[in-house]
């Protein structure tokens, strides 16, 4: 946890870092302004008259603060498929020299294959939990801790996918499913923290690489 954590600093990475979490939310923007410019302004101001025009602007930025919630993390995860071979190959290159030398680079097309895979996989389960989601929210607590649940699931196949990408032969160690899960549930933690949660996909990366490549007996 600690060299995931440092490395989402690492000069190696940041740049990277700071390109996805802007590309991110420039989709979200754009995801906003598409909203109002074609959905809410043609429509509302003829329905409400002068009042439409705030309540335009007001529904996009709500749409988009709501829809985010939700679409975040599969948003993140398809960008971060982008840059999939830039922060995994950063990681091995400063930790794991030797493994790094028998990796191969992952091309474009694989990781926008792997982003959007994973992007697909958080919308779906995403989708299915929303009913429970909704009913949990009378407990106060139970609607996070499900979400924690969903999508430690998720992530942790996730990641280790975007790090096997450079492996075709398999990583050393592969994971357990208890690793697996560890590995997702706390990159989902990270991704409930504001402003960290732009950092969560490349701190997931790195630490699926800690993972996967340490020796067995250093990790538990």
């Amino acid at each position: 946890l600690s060299l995931a954590f440092r490395h989402m600093f690492h000069p190696a990475t940041f740049r990277l870092v700071a390109l996805r979490a802007g590309l991110t939310l420039a989709l979200f923007g754009l995801l906003g302004l598409a909203l109002w410019y074609f959905v809410f302004a043609p429509y509302l101001p003829k329905w409400f008259g002068a009042d439409g025009a705030d309540m335009a602007v007001g529904m996009a930025l709500l749409t988009v603060v709501f829809g985010g919630w939700f679409l975040f993390r599969a948003v993140a995860m398809a960008v971060m498929g982008l840059f999939t071979d830039g922060v995994v190959a950063s990681v091995e290159e400063e930790h794991y020299p030797d493994v790094a030398a028998h990796a191969r680079h992952v091309d474009f097309k694989t990781g926008l294959r792997l982003g959007l895979r994973s992007a697909l996989r958080a919308v779906g389960w995403n989708a299915l939990a929303a009913p429970l989601y909704i009913a949990l929210l009378i407990t106060g607590f139970g609607t996070i801790l499900l979400v924690l649940l969903v999508n430690a699931l998720i992530l942790g196949k996730d990641f280790e996918a975007m790090v096997a990408a450079r492996h075709p032969d398999g990583p050393a160690h592969p994971l357990s499913g208890r690793q697996r899960f560890a590995l997702g549930l706390a990159t989902s933690a990270l991704f409930l923290i504001p402003v960290l949660n732009l950092f969560a996909p490349v701190f997931g990366a790195a630490l699926a690489v800690h993972i996967l490549h340490m020796k067995p007996d250093t990790i538990s």
